[in-house]
């Protein structure tokens, strides 16, 4: 009894934390993205590609794109949906890059420190959870040694996530030289001054001397090194551990500018402190074979790149829409795309987290089981970890790895960063980790789910009301 009075009150604690948000925040909406994709017409042009030399010629940039096409099949993601989000973005495609995936905490954060360690000039690090614990402070400590070695390290980390970290954990670093930037402090005079509160720098961008960047899902903290824990259970009822599955990303080659570029501009726009004087972009060059597109959201984009991008594959997919998402939560565009990929024969499957750290998403992603299941969307739950990740594979060539969840906070209000791989090989392996996390869920039934009860169809509803703000 104690237990269920417990949930009825934490429950009602986020209701209500809800309803203060819709008071307080904007009401940014999405644009008609379903309309642009269906609506655009490449009319012959051949997409940009660019290189470690600048512009790839049109024969050069077609002969890339055919060796990624399967014999005698229709490719079109690799034609229809990469010109539009070229006119979208404005942006080329970016050819010669060396992507390697890290499939949880361990590899990445081993990954990290091994490039840190390497630095001789800059280090710029973004992310949105940092915490004191071990994990964070063997990052603090190696960042300040690496500035007493003279290398120059900049920080920025988003004030709601490290809102639990002591600030001394910080103002260590900054009595040892380097520069940081809070982004959106959580306080009464950053509601009233400049910032909006509801919206958050949720990327996770680590570039090291302008050579080597990193990104993902995966935050500054304990609970993603393996094998520990993250309590996510009432406090009344027996507490359970859970390692957060993670997946990152390596990128060397010309890409890695682009991620440069994103961190510079986000310090300039809000630090009152200069970057240290340095050589941020030097001569990059060719280092793999994988095409990168770097895609962004940001509050108030006009068209939010990562939301149309996901439209635009899954709407031109034509064999698999494999996705992985901690927090699935999408709007009716999205939701639609995937169940008329599905009534069309293209494989959907979603791993989704069987359990939670925040339960309003969990519950409003949910409430969508049933139209997708009726589709004959797949849909499988791991609950043996808290799921984190948040990547797609598509046709076994398009990838997606970033921080942006599938739900309007990430599409609408918060700073994201998503990279693009076009690569066979790398969607590979892409395919081979999603298929041991679906090795590791359980697949959702559809006359299962009908028999949930009351109680639970009951927090699906009253979670949908506030996924605009979720």
């Amino acid at each position: 009894m104690n237990g269920i009075l417990q949930e009825t009150k934490s429950f009602i604690l986020v209701l209500i934390s809800g309803l203060l948000l819709m008071y307080i925040s904007g009401c940014a909406t999405f644009p008609k993205v379903p309309m642009l994709v269906d609506s655009y017409r490449a009319d012959g042009h051949s997409p940009r590609i660019t290189g470690p030399e600048g512009p790839l010629s049109e024969a050069e940039a077609k002969a890339l794109l055919n060796r990624l096409k399967p014999d005698n099949e229709r490719a079109d993601i690799l034609e229809h949906h990469i010109a539009l989000m070229e006119a979208v973005t404005g942006k080329p495609l970016i050819a010669g890059n060396k992507v390697t995936l890290l499939c949880n905490g361990p590899q990445t954060f081993s990954a990290m420190k091994n490039a840190i360690r390497s630095a001789t000039e800059n280090i710029n690090l973004e992310t949105f959870i940092w915490r004191a614990d071990r994990v964070g402070r063997s990052f603090a400590d190696l960042l300040l040694q690496k500035q007493q070695e003279g290398v120059d390290v900049h920080a920025i980390y988003d004030g709601f996530g490290v809102f639990n970290t002591a600030s001394g954990f910080f103002e260590q670093m900054r009595e040892g030289g380097i520069r940081t930037l809070e982004f959106n402090p959580v306080g009464l005079f950053s509601i009233l001054g400049e910032w909006d509160i509801n919206n958050r720098d949720h990327r996770k961008i680590l570039i090291v001397d302008g050579k080597i960047a990193f990104t993902g899902g995966t935050n500054i903290h304990y609970p993603s090194i393996e094998k520990t824990s993250a309590v996510i259970s009432d406090k009344a009822e027996q507490q359970t551990e859970y390692y957060w599955r993670d997946t990152h990303i390596q990128i060397e080659g010309p890409a890695v500018a682009e991620f440069q570029r994103l961190f510079i501009t986000m310090w300039n726009k809000h630090s009152r402190l200069p970057l240290s004087s340095g050589r941020y972009f030097p001569s990059l060059q060719e280092r793999g074979n994988s095409l990168v597109r770097v895609l962004t959201n940001t509050p108030y984009q006009p068209v939010p790149h990562i939301y149309t991008a996901y439209i635009s594959a899954i709407k031109n997919a034509r064999k698999s829409i494999h996705l992985t998402h901690a927090y699935f939560i999408p709007d009716r565009n999205l939701l639609n795309a995937l169940i008329q990929a599905a009534q069309a024969g293209v494989d959907v499957k979603i791993i989704l987290p069987g359990v939670s750290d925040f339960r309003l998403p969990f519950y409003a992603g949910q409430s969508n089981y049933t139209a997708l299941l009726e589709a004959g969307v797949k849909v499988y739950e791991r609950s043996d970890v808290l799921l984190h990740s948040k990547t797609a594979v598509v046709d076994g060539v398009w990838a997606t790895i970033g921080s942006s969840n599938m739900d309007h906070r990430s599409f609408l209000h918060d700073a994201e960063v998503n990279a693009v791989i076009l690569d066979r090989d790398f969607g590979k392996q892409m395919e081979d980790m999603f298929a041991q996390d679906l090795a590791l869920a359980k697949e959702v039934h559809l006359e299962q789910w009908r028999e949930r009860p009351f109680t639970d169809r009951l927090k699906e509803w009253t979670a949908r009301l506030f996924k605009y703000w979720l």
